[in-house]
């Protein structure tokens, strides 16, 4: 039998459902409202700067990058302003046919194509990257009438740099190249992160890298406006970057040139010093390299030619190769004989042609001997038989002893980053370098090889021409240095960077004054006196001739050896001899005698900087006897 609600009963029910129905939408609305006052009144500040974040871009301003001049105000290292064709990958749907779309509209070869798929590699997908640099401003136009077609490609306004110079001083001025992972590491080490925000390079060798803090500059910051797509509406504040600073050098360019020319299509270096404040006047390396080719990304063609080739272009040999100094080791030993007590000016010995030590023969260069030798001779003639019998009555500890505050054996501190230390020979050296004991002994034969700078000795053209520098200005030595001022860009104020003497060394004038006199002889009638012949001033100077492999016995004959075995050739000099203004070391790699190919260099060096002489072209003349060392 069916029970039938009564009307009363059928109200409550609908009553009780409807308050239920109540009590949950009232509820409802209460967790929303919780939720909307936890929101918009709790986490206000949050969600407001959420919201701003993403109204407001800040955008890092990049600095002009300073620039690098001359003594003269010549520019080595410049910007200037061009068009950059770039890719956002992540706001790229297709990237392969929007390449193959704009290559309709830009030139795009395949180098373009690699570099961009390398550094898409190295960046990450929202940053962009660029495609082609350098747009014409017909590509320009063109690409912008379809730009439309082209989300995530932009053209955009960039600074370059330029090497106007090309290879000349490379080495020394550097590149600059794209951030790598390194660099990055190197960046955020320093808590640089934020100058470096938009950012695409830094320094990488020479001045480029060692002065990148001064040259880079401060980034600025830009607060734009952006709607939902996140194309900028509106510039709301701007903090201008500040530019970098702009580099002043020591280096004479011009003087540069002259250097680099006379060397030809020979390997080598030079190193010239003003001796009164350790400024660099030239520094060659050559060959050299351009260093525009970096500042893009180098090609694999290019760089498989610069790092294959034997001639090793891209090697800083000035500072970082370090070869047996030969005959220009002279004089700094005769000025250890006089300083010591060992040798006097006036004291002389017969010279028939050898020394023997051990029951063994150490050649003089000519037969027969130079006869009867002083101190004077010995540096005019470039006797061996005077050099071996002093170094084994200095002793090895006593020849380091002296040469190590010269400079000899460490490196310089030049302002340009990959020094070499080179190897000033002591006992001491011998036990750290060679790992078997029996390979550790230091021997008296040795000793002499040193005393004629052969054997272990090894310095670069920069540590000899600084140690010159030293003995000619009285025993100052000095920091070399490449930039003489940092000048701040906006005001013009110039921070000298002109170093006091490290340190002082104590010699006896006329210690140095009998040097000095037997360097100027040198190039009067002695090894060097057909280089300087009809020069219209004075020089001191001293030849040198550096083994590189040992003849074990046999004579030395150059047309007879392969040409990268044949001696190295090497010249130091000064000048004028009575004030000098240049101290300078040329090395030429397997140039042979030093009379023959570096002391030509020097000379046309020294005529430019004295006398404004200039001459095109290599330098170099025969060398007339074996005698000239």
């Amino acid at each position: 039998m069916t029970e039938f609600r009564t009307p009363e009963q059928e109200l409550a029910g609908f009553r009780a459902r409807v308050l239920v129905a109540g009590i949950f939408m009232l509820a409802c609305f209460a967790v929303l409202a919780g939720r909307f006052f936890y929101l918009q009144v709790v986490k206000y500040d949050y969600f407001h700067t959420r919201a701003e974040d993403n109204r407001i871009a800040l955008l890092p301003v990049v600095p002009n990058r300073g620039t690098i001049r001359d003594r003269n105000g010549v520019e080595l290292a410049r910007n200037y302003a061009a068009y950059t064709l770039e890719i956002t990958p992540l706001r790229v749907p297709d990237l392969d046919a929007t390449i193959e779309a704009l290559r309709e509209l830009v030139a795009i070869d395949e180098y373009d194509l690699r570099r961009f798929r390398k550094l898409m590699e190295e960046s990450k997908r929202f940053e962009s990257v660029p495609l082609r640099t350098r747009l014409t401003d017909d590509e320009v136009a063109r690409f912008v009438a379809q730009r439309f077609r082209f989300p995530g490609v932009e053209v955009q306004a960039r600074l370059f740099r330029d090497y106007p110079l090309g290879k000349t001083a490379a080495h020394v001025i550097g590149y600059i190249g794209r951030i790598n992972d390194r660099d990055q590491e190197r960046i955020e080490e320093q808590g640089e992160t934020a100058n470096y925000r938009g950012s695409d390079h830094i320094g990488k060798t020479g001045l480029e890298h060692s002065y990148e803090a001064e040259l880079h500059g401060v980034t600025g910051v830009e607060q734009v406006e952006v709607n939902a797509g996140g194309r900028a509406v509106r510039l709301m504040s701007r903090t201008p970057p500040v530019a970098g600073s702009d580099l002043e050098l020591t280096l004479d360019i011009e003087l540069q040139k002259v250097a680099e020319a006379a060397f030809g299509e020979r390997r080598g270096a030079l190193a010239a010093i003003d001796p009164r404040t350790g400024g660099v006047l030239a520094l060659a390396s050559m060959p050299a390299f351009d260093p525009n080719l970096f500042v893009d990304g180098i090609s694999t063609a290019d760089w498989k030619a610069l790092n294959d080739s034997p001639d090793h272009p891209l090697l800083h040999r000035a500072i970082y190769s370090a070869y047996p100094p030969g005959s220009t080791f002279k004089p700094f030993m005769a000025l250890a004989a006089l300083t010591t007590g060992k040798r006097t000016a006036e004291q002389s010995m017969p010279d028939p042609g050898y020394f023997t030590f051990g029951g063994h023969r150490f050649m003089d260069d000519k037969v027969g001997g130079h006869g009867t030798v002083d101190l004077h001779k010995s540096i005019v003639v470039s006797c061996n038989t005077y050099y071996y019998e002093l170094a084994n009555d200095l002793g090895i500890d006593a020849i380091a002893a002296f040469m190590r505050p010269l400079g000899f054996g460490s490196r310089t501190g030049i302002d340009i980053p990959g020094e070499a230390e080179g190897v000033l020979p002591s006992p001491e050296w011998k036990r750290a370098r060679f790992k078997k004991r029996e390979q550790q002994k230091w021997y008296g034969g040795e000793t002499i090889s040193v005393g004629i700078g052969q054997g272990y000795n090894a310095y670069t053209p920069l540590q000899l021409a600084n140690a010159l520098a030293t003995v000619v200005n009285g025993g100052k030595v000095y920091k070399p240095h490449v930039v003489r001022h940092v000048v701040d860009a906006a005001t013009g104020k110039r921070r000298p960077i002109e170093p006091s003497p490290i340190r002082e060394l104590s010699f006896k004038p006329a210690h140095l004054a009998a040097v000095r006199a037997a360097m100027v002889d040198v190039n009067k009638e002695g090894t060097g006196a057909r280089a300087f012949a009809g020069a219209p001033y004075s020089v001191g100077g001293k030849t040198g001739t550096a083994q590189v492999y040992s003849l074990r016995g046999s004579k030395y004959v150059a047309g007879r050896v392969a040409e990268r075995l044949r001696d190295h050739s090497w010249f130091i000099a000064y000048a004028p001899a009575d004030n000098p203004t240049i101290a300078l070391a040329v090395l030429v790699e397997n140039g042979g005698f030093g009379a023959q190919s570096a002391a030509p260099i020097a000379r046309q060096v020294i005529d430019y900087h004295l006398l404004g002489d200039r001459r095109e072209g290599p330098a170099g003349e025969d060398a007339e006897g074996a005698d000239e060392q």
